[in-house]
């Protein structure tokens, strides 16, 4: 018998795809896929691709390519349960779409416009991205799956997957080594364990040359192994949660890949995937919120695959990871998500150890820090999403999908993100351009951070925190970022500042060299949370040189605060109450407080028009602007926040 090429049971295991978990938990896919059969397919048009080129929108396009690729999905686990001509054949009528699709790649990473200055795919130059690897990796896994029904109803559809893999995607990968993901000019980033993980799939399933498959098989551990090594010693990513899971937990499904093909990951490997396994967990704060920075989203509108960092986190003995991934299990979706891609969905779907493992309740890590990006997190009270969780961000202004929000902050009441990053909007031609930081979700004046004297953050490698200290009680254990350069004044201003009490924590960075203002020596932000009195303290302290005089400010200091939810406004004082979703009653107000007679206090509503955004924060979010009254010199200026109310049930 020949071996499996891909790890899950093909359709001819009946006592899987019959058993009673399995149909249960397919049951809703089946009756949709059933209902979809003999509607019109979805259609990706010639006129949706032209307009990334023409008008910026790539949202049309890839909407439909991915409800296509969302109704093969159900098509081929129907036909898994019940392998029946009429599912056979919708199935064939997916892949022979897929196949007759002029471009596998998006529009938005097809370079013919600029080779060949077309709108419309070049279909003699194949361009290998993330949207030809899921084609790719689809066509494998349903090949794989559905392999012998295929063949016995539909001759020839199996030879046309190859042919068509071989050309798009299999070959570019081998022929082509000069892609920029691949760390050819360009760091790696998450694009890297995507795309060959995908290939690596395709391979395996789809390669006949044993010689070949050998060979792309040993380029694909290459790359992933590379990948590791660009992730940092303490397993931070720069590209928040939300790409965490399009990054290492990709790297990591490769890595699942290599294994089932006999290679094993190198002890430097294992050392920065024992590390990176902390992420995800170490961000959450608390139910379906996580720390969110750069293009990353607060709440994840999907579920992720849990199983993958379930079963890594056993091998690497990381408790707090696996509890994590366990206390994921038991919700909607735990065991197995349609809206995944169908590796995923199969993967998790067959994965008996997660199918048994017992629910657990997440760790609601007490501290993390990742000197390395430069995010900090603590909670008030760990193990529990009661009371207040802050996060800071420090690094630098040009990280992967960067945001310019060097020392912002985000502050959670009750495991709910009241002050807030807004995170990812919808995609469209200028997120990657040159006009990128036009878009008010990456500017630094929708961030939590000050626009000083008139100047926002600016762009660019060279921007950034000058240091990142965190102490935890009397005794501070920084570590600097390798972004950090430490200098006399750091330890000026600690000696400067009270003595905190025995349990709070703080984090604190210097601002200064994110502006673009002149003479401005330090902008020094420190970030406290006090879980005894339950409460965030914000205090900003600067110097500016004599040489500059405070009457040649271009404008004045605002100090901005974006919030989410209900926002009442009164001397001093703006209370914030976000019950997304209409939740609890009993939710918690925020109170933001400071000195009134420092600053003039107005409130900016920003109506969300873009559907990603509303979907996690609803119809508005308002940002609370802090107007100086005075320029000086020096200074300080501290804002407050605690909650009033009383705790809700469910978290206390």
């Amino acid at each position: 018998m020949t071996a499996a090429p891909l790890p899950a049971p093909d359709v001819a295991d009946r006592s899987f795809w019959a058993s009673d978990r399995v149909v249960e938990a397919l049951a809703p896919t089946e009756a949709t896929a059933d209902a979809e059969r003999g509607t019109p397919w979805p259609q990706t048009l010639a006129s949706q691709y032209a307009r990334f080129f023409r008008d910026g929108d790539r949202t049309v396009y890839e909407a439909n390519v991915a409800a296509r690729h969302a109704r093969l999905t159900r098509a081929t686990l129907a036909a898994l349960l019940d392998p029946r001509t009429d599912r056979v054949d919708e199935v064939v009528d997916g892949v022979l779409l897929l196949c007759e699709q002029s471009a596998w790649c998006w529009a938005a990473h097809d370079d013919t416009n600029t080779r060949f200055g077309r709108v419309t795919p070049t279909v003699t130059e194949p361009h290998l991205d993330l949207g030809a690897g899921e084609v790719a990796a689809q066509l494998a896994w349903i090949d794989h799956l559905l392999g012998p029904v295929l063949d016995e109803r539909a001759p020839g559809v199996r030879w046309r997957i190859r042919q068509e893999t071989q050309t798009r995607v299999l070959r570019p990968f081998t022929e082509r080594r000069d892609w920029w993901w691949l760390g050819v000019d360009h760091p790696i980033m998450n694009w890297s364990p995507w795309i060959q993980g995908n290939v690596l799939a395709a391979n395996l399933a789809l390669e006949e040359d044993p010689d070949r498959r050998r060979a792309v098989t040993a380029l694909v551990a290459e790359g992933i192994a590379a990948y590791w090594a660009s992730l940092p010693a303490d397993g931070g990513v720069d590209e928040g949660y939300s790409y965490w899971w399009q990054g290492a937990a990709r790297a990591l499904e490769a890595q699942d890949l290599l294994r089932f093909a006999g290679i094993e990951p190198e002890p430097a490997a294992l050392d920065r995937i024992h590390a990176t396994l902390a992420f995800p967990h170490s961000m959450h704060l608390g139910g379906d919120w996580y720390v969110n920075v750069a293009d990353s989203v607060a709440r994840p509108l999907a579920t992720w695959p849990w199983n993958v960092v379930h079963a890594w986190a056993l091998r690497v003995g990381d408790d707090d990871a696996a509890r994590h991934a366990a206390a994921r299990r038991g919700l909607p979706g735990g065991l197995f998500d349609e809206r995944a891609s169908l590796p995923r969905a199969v993967r998790m779907l067959s994965d008996a150890a997660w199918a048994e493992a017992p629910t657990a309740a997440p760790p609601l890590v007490g501290r993390a820090h990742f000197p390395s990006t430069g995010i900090a997190v603590a909670r008030s009270a760990p193990g529990s999403a009661r009371g207040l969780a802050v996060s800071v961000k420090g690094g630098h202004n040009d990280e992967n999908h960067n945001h310019v929000d060097v020392g912002s902050v985000i502050v959670a009441l009750d495991g709910v993100p009241v002050v807030i990053d807004a995170g990812k909007p919808t995609y469209r031609a200028g997120t990657f351009g040159p006009d990128r930081y036009d878009l008010w979700t990456v500017r630094g004046d929708w961030h939590n951070v000050p626009r000083i004297r008139g100047v926002e953050q600016a762009p660019g490698k060279q921007f950034a925190a000058r240091g990142f200290e965190v102490s935890d009680g009397g005794a501070p254990s920084h570590r600097w970022s390798s972004l950090s350069r430490p200098d006399e004044s750091l330890a000026g201003s600690r000696q400067a500042r009270p003595t905190v009490g025995s349990r709070v924590w703080e984090a604190r960075l210097d601002l200064g060299g994110a502006y673009p203002v002149d003479g401005l020596e330090h902008w020094w932000r420190a970030v406290s949370l006090d879980p005894d009195a339950e409460t965030v303290t914000v205090e900003d302290s600067w110097t500016f040189s004599d040489e500059v005089p405070v009457a040649s400010a271009a404008g004045s200091t605002a100090w901005h605060w974006l919030l989410a939810g209900d926002v009442t406004l009164t001397p001093g004082r703006a209370q914030v109450r976000f019950t997304p979703d209409g939740g609890p009653s009993t939710a918690r107000v925020l109170s933001l407080t400071w000195d009134p007679d420092a600053v003039d206090a107005e409130l900016d509503v920003r109506e969300l028009d873009d559907v990603e955004l509303s979907a996690v924060w609803g119809e508005r979010l308002t940002r609370l602007r802090l107007t100086a009254r005075a320029e000086a010199p020096s200074g300080t200026f501290q804002v407050t926040m605690r909650p009033t109310g009383s705790v809700p049930q469910e978290v206390a």
